[in-house]
């Protein structure tokens, strides 16, 4: 059960307890046990992304995820001790999911079978295009002689991390897009040989914002994931092509949820008159993660050679009456911006065991 641990949450959990397991775990799944270490259910992070697109909070309870189920899916399906690795690979294929809790006699664990570990991840027909021309300003002096997204975190830099994650996710042609200090990057990743992959560098002369460099692409009919450069997560590329076809989307948006806490008493009131007394309320918004994917014909709504914004493009599409979509980031994601989240990033590989 040694190993097991990370995965493992208890019956009155909430679904932001659920959240921090999967993001321990890194595998997209938390196991919930009863008090004789029986298994109860699993949470994936799919019912979580689920919950927050339904405005259900994140300190409602976990068991809350599987009522929401259909009454076919509310019980996992699991497998027993003796089922052989290739027994467990079918299961999973049979019912298109990426993990098989493995129960003794008495409905205890006694492994956890993840698909992507019992095969080898092909390769899948996406680009990636990773942003990371951008000066950095407010993390100097770090960033004097360092692109932001070159700079170490726990023993790698934050763009081999991402470039890692990309291969590992079956993705293998990654284009950077280079503006302030390229040859370090150049230096360092090459032809991405090295790192599984082929690299395809992207030169802004001027700064084009967070879509137009995506003009300077060549033209392909893989579907273009982009990211900025400045994120550190652990986000499933995989879960979210998964995603971006089953809503058959033009271009999906990466989000996450985030949590405004008001420190004072909110008086509603009309023409003077109190209506109503809040103490401390607490708000939830989606805001962007800066994770994008989108269908290869949306490139021809980016103008050449002048800056234009992801928000410029969502509104050139929705404008046409294109259907753009939003996914939850419910995994580990932190925007590097500022000095504070460079130490608290840190903090984190070390916590969630991704230091090198």
């Amino acid at each position: 059960m040694d190993d097991l641990t990370r995965f493992l949450i208890d019956e009155s959990a909430t679904i932001r307890d659920a959240m921090t397991a999967i993001d321990r775990s890194g595998k997209g799944i938390a196991l919930v046990t009863d008090e004789f270490e029986r298994l109860v259910t699993t949470i994936t992070d799919g019912d979580i992304r689920r919950a927050i697109l339904a405005g259900v909070g994140l300190d409602s309870p976990v068991t809350s995820l599987i009522v929401r189920r259909p009454p076919n899916a509310r019980k996992p399906i699991t497998a027993p001790a003796e089922a052989s690795d290739a027994e467990l690979e079918e299961l999973m294929a049979h019912h298109e999911i990426r993990h098989v809790p493995v129960l003794d006699r008495g409905g205890r664990l006694v492994r956890l079978a993840i698909r992507e570990e019992l095969e080898t991840t092909p390769e899948i027909p996406v680009s990636a295009v990773i942003m990371a021309g951008g000066f950095g300003t407010r993390l100097r002096p770090l960033t004097d002689e360092t692109p932001k997204p070159m700079l170490n975190i726990g023993g790698q830099p934050l763009l081999q991390r991402t470039v890692e994650r990309l291969r590992k996710s079956g993705i293998r042609n990654v284009s950077l897009t280079t503006h302030y200090l390229p040859e370090k990057i150049h230096d360092h990743f090459g032809d991405g040989s090295d790192f599984g992959v082929r690299i395809n560098y992207v030169a802004e002369e001027k700064p084009l914002g967070t879509a137009g460099a995506l003009s300077l692409l060549p033209e392909s009919d893989e579907p273009l994931l982009v990211m900025n450069g400045d994120i550190l997560t652990g986000v499933d590329f995989q879960e979210l092509v998964r995603f971006h076809r089953e809503h058959e989307a033009a271009l999906t948006v990466g989000v996450r949820q985030y949590e405004f806490k008001v420190p004072y008493g909110v008086v509603q009131a009309e023409q003077g008159v109190v209506r109503a007394l809040r103490e401390k309320p607490k708000y939830e918004f989606l805001v962007n993660a800066g994770i994008y994917l989108l269908e290869p014909d949306v490139k021809r709504y980016i103008p050449a050679d002048r800056r234009f914004d992801m928000t410029d493009l969502i509104g050139a599409l929705l404008e046409e009456g294109r259907k753009v979509v939003t996914f939850p980031v419910v995994e580990y994601w932190l925007d590097i911006g500022q000095i504070e989240d460079f130490q608290r990033a840190q903090r984190d590989v070390q916590s969630l065991g991704w230091a090198a």
